[in-house]
Parts: C-alpha cells; sequence; structure tokens
C-alpha cells in the first residue's frame, strides 16, 4: 500500500516538474519579445516604485500625493519605451520639476498681481491655469526638457494646500512641492537608469539562449558540402570563448559492405566484424583530417565521433549530439524531390537547434562572411537567433542586414520600431531595411550584395500555415550568395 502511495507521490512529482519546465520555457520564449518585456517590467517596477514613495511621502511631508499622477504617468512611459523620446533620465527629471516651479510661479504671480489675495486662498482661476502652462511651454522648451509630465505637474500645483504645513509659510510650501517633485523624479529616474543599463541593454545576454548557448556544434560530414558545412559551423564556435566542433560520421550498411569485399580470410562473423571496424577506422581518419584543418583554420577545438547506424541518420545525428553535449548542429543542406531530404526534415523536428548550410553556387567556398542578410517574418526568439548567429559569423568588421516585407505602407512605422526593437539588443553594426516588394522579389534582387542569407525553417509555424504560405526557403532556388537554414529546437 504505503509502495503505490509512494510510486503515485513520484508520479505527480515528474509531472509537476514537466509543466514548470514547459511552462518556464515558454515564459523565456514570450519575454525574448522587447514589447512583453518592458511590459512586464512596467507591471513589476511600477507598482514597486510608487509603493516606496508613497510610504517615503506619508513618512516626510516633503512629498505629497499630488504628485503621483504625472509621476506614476512619466514611469509607465520610461520603461515602456526606453528608447524613445521621453526616455532621458535629464528630460523627466528635468520636465516635471520645471513644471512645477512653473506653476509655482504662476500661482504666487497670479495671487499677488492679479487678484491681490494671499496663495493660500487662491482658487484656481483660468488665466493662473493659462500662465502655468504659458511658463512651462516656454521654460522646457528653451531648456530641451521637453515632458508630457510637466503640463501636469505644473496644473497639480495650483491645487496644492498652500497654508496647512503646520507653521510653515505659503512660500516655503511651495519650494517644499518642487522639492518633492525632484525628488521622487530622481527616485523613478535612478531605478530606470540602472535597469536600463544593467538589464535592458545587455537583455541578449540574459534572456537570448542562443548567445548563452550554440558553441558546442556537431557537424553531420555528408556528401559534397561537407568540408565547407564543417568551416562554417566552426566560424560560428569560435564566436565563444567555450566553443567547440565535434565531427560525425555515420558508418552505414554501405560502408561495411564495401569494407567487407577485401575480407575473404574469415568467418562470416568475424568479417562483418572485422568490416565494421574497418568501415570505423577509414571514417575515423577523414574526420581527423578535417579536423586538424579545423583546429589550424580556425583556431577552435575539433573532435571526431564515428556512430553506427541506427534507425534513421536524423535519428542517429540528434542522439549523438545529446550524448557529446552539443547544442547546436550545423548540416549540409540536403534536397530530394525539389524539397528537403528526410535527413535535414528530420533534423529539424527534433528538439536541438539545428542549421542547415547551403553553399553558394559560384562555386568559391567562403571561409569569412563580412555580409549578411537576416530576413525576418516577427520578432521572437527565432528572430534573436538569427540575428545572432549573423554577429557570429561577420565579427567586428562585418556588417548585418535586418530586413522584412510588407503589404501596406500603413505598416512601415510599426515594422520600422519592430526591427529596431530586434536590433538594438546586440552590439556591433546594423542595417535596418522594410520592402513593399515580395520577399522572393527582395532576396533575388539584393542576393549578389551579400556573402550569406540567414532564413528561419518556420518550424514554430503549423503545417496549415506553412502549407498556405511555404516557408522562404522553399520557394528560394536561385539565391546565389550562401544560405543559412534555422531551426530553434
Amino acid at each position: 500500500m504505503f509502495d503505490d502511495l509512494r510510486m503515485r507521490y513520484h508520479a505527480a512529482l515528474r509531472r509537476i516538474r514537466r509543466f514548470e519546465r514547459r511552462e518556464i520555457k515558454q515564459f523565456v520564449r514570450w519575454i525574448e519579445h522587447t514589447r512583453n518585456l518592458t511590459h512586464f517590467t512596467v507591471l513589476i517596477v511600477a507598482p514597486l516604485l510608487i509603493a516606496g514613495i508613497t510610504w517615503l511621502s506619508n513618512t516626510v511631508n516633503v512629498i505629497t500625493f499630488l504628485l503621483f499622477p504625472p509621476l506614476a504617468s512619466g514611469t509607465y512611459t520610461l520603461f515602456t519605451d526606453p528608447e524613445g523620446k521621453y526616455a532621458s533620465p535629464t528630460r523627466f527629471v528635468g520636465g516635471m520639476t520645471a513644471g512645477a516651479l512653473c506653476g509655482w510661479v504662476a500661482l504666487v504671480f497670479s495671487a499677488r498681481y492679479l487678484y491681490h489675495v494671499p496663495p493660500a486662498s487662491m482658487t484656481v482661476h483660468a488665466s493662473e491655469a493659462a500662465l502655468s502652462i504659458l511658463l512651462t511651454v516656454l521654460v522646457t522648451w528653451s531648456l530641451d526638457v521637453e515632458q508630457p509630465t510637466a503640463f501636469s505637474s505644473a496644473l497639480l500645483v495650483l491645487m496644492f494646500p498652500f497654508g496647512e504645513m503646520g507653521n510653515v509659510g505659503s512660500f516655503l510650501s511651495g519650494f517644499l512641492y518642487v522639492v518633492g517633485i525632484a525628488i521622487s523624479s530622481s527616485i523613478v529616474a535612478g531605478v530606470f537608469v540602472v535597469w536600463r543599463r544593467e538589464f535592458y541593454e545587455r537583455r541578449a545576454r540574459y534572456l537570448y539562449r542562443s548567445t548563452k548557448g550554440d558553441d558546442h556544434v556537431l557537424v553531420p560530414m555528408r556528401g559534397e558540402d561537407a568540408e565547407q558545412t564543417a568551416m562554417f559551423g566552426a566560424k560560428l564556435a569560435a564566436a565563444h570563448d567555450a566553443g567547440k566542433v565535434v565531427l560525425i560520421d555515420v558508418v552505414d550498411r554501405t560502408a561495411i559492405e564495401e569494407a567487407e569485399e577485401g575480407i575473404k580470410d574469415h568467418t562470416a562473423e568475424d568479417e562483418s566484424a572485422e568490416a565494421e571496424a574497418q568501415a570505423a577506422d577509414v571514417a575515423a581518419d577523414r574526420l581527423e583530417a578535417q579536423a586538424h584543418r579545423i583546429r589550424t583554420r580556425m583556431g577552435v577545438p575539433c573532435e571526431v565521433v564515428v556512430a553506427g547506424d541506427g534507425k534513421t541518420p536524423a535519428k542517429t545525428v540528434l542522439s549523438t549530439a545529446r550524448e557529446v553535449n552539443c547544442d547546436l548542429i550545423v548540416a549540409p543542406y540536403e534536397e530530394r524531390h525539389g524539397g528537403l531530404s528526410p535527413f535535414v526534415r528530420g533534423l529539424f523536428r527534433g528538439n536541438v537547434d539545428a542549421i542547415a548550410y547551403r553553399p553558394g553556387f559560384d562555386g568559391n567556398p567562403h571561409r569569412k562572411w563580412k555580409r549578411v542578410l537576416v530576413p525576418v517574418r516577427r520578432a521572437g526568439n527565432t528572430a534573436h537567433t538569427m540575428i545572432d548567429f549573423a554577429r557570429r559569423l561577420v565579427g567586428r568588421s562585418g556588417s548585418v542586414s535586418v530586413c522584412t516585407c510588407i503589404d501596406r505602407e500603413a505598416e512601415r512605422r510599426t515594422t520600422e520600431s519592430t526591427l529596431a526593437d530586434l536590433v538594438e539588443a546586440f552590439s556591433g553594426s546594423f542595417e535596418t531595411r522594410v520592402s513593399r516588394s515580395s520577399i522572393e522579389e527582395f532576396l533575388s534582387a539584393n542576393d549578389d550584395h551579400y556573402d550569406l542569407m540567414i532564413l528561419g525553417a518556420s518550424t514554430d509555424r503549423s503545417a496549415a500555415s506553412r502549407f498556405i504560405s511555404p516557408p522562404t526557403f522553399e520557394r528560394m532556388h536561385e539565391i546565389d550568395c550562401d544560405v543559412a537554414v534555422v531551426h530553434r529546437g
């Protein structure tokens, strides 16, 4: 009885852990989107900041609750658009403080010279409200601290309860209101500066999985393009200090039968075992020669693995990748009957990141890729991975162009903003391009300007979506430059 309960308990724990891992993985992919990240930050940071300032306002009398509306709206503006026009700590603090100061000056001036009453007995009049806004416009414009929240802080000071702070005079009360605005906005601006510098601008390092991994590269040595594919994989691995390359060759039945032809002096069982050993030795020697070239030319550690023929070559490669701790597979691009070969298709169904690499048709093997084009359909983890791979390949002296195609001109602004969010998380030289032409026309017209195009495998889309709109790489058979098709596992 107790054994049965214990088994059920452990089974429930395993299901909970699987659920947690799946949910965490989905959350990480969701938060990789820059807009999701900024909104999630507002969800967490804004309430905590306002709660802290509320506690401070209840502790000291310098900060009044009247400043909270412009402070809350300004906080939202800062964290939801960290690279926008108003995402400047100086503009934020200076604008709010200048607005409060202008409102205070307008109130004192109106009370003394227009209505001839003490500020404490003033009610809000149209003339003082107009004067407050006029002064705010002039001051913020001349000091280049224009901020929407400056106008709300300028108007709220007109409702400040002067004369209700003990024995403190009206003049000092207004001054304290301005000081409270400066202090509270400085707190928000300080938190924003730290968050933007230490996390937001480095989000590729913290959130994007490919920037922390994909440095142990497994390369199946298949077909005529195997050597160029191995060099391509080595270039990706060399970008990380912990990078390494593992070359794999699968000894299939054909190789064993070729080895058996030269063995005639043993029994059938001994002949088969010796043929397998000879085929493995031949494959290992071939791999070691290529591994030596990679170590010499690319300066990256390189190992070799010879695997037996499993159920399918793709499953053998995927299982080997897990066994040798590789998180990226770079395989030669293969076609059959106008579509992907079963081997590449099998890799794209696995849970390991994979790239299918196809050299250009010019016949000149590349060792360097300095101009890379990355067409993206939308923001997401696949787009981030493709951009990261492009940055690794071009190094410090190359350039990456990130492009997308739109159907209507009304989509241009939103698309440009999306591309800016994608590239600003990475260091290096970038170009963003938005085109009204179809993706096929755009790539065909620009392929001779680039050394490499990095395309998505569209394996994150449903089968129905891929049937209606086939992946871009399946429609581009005449691209002259090198092509890399990326699958996220």
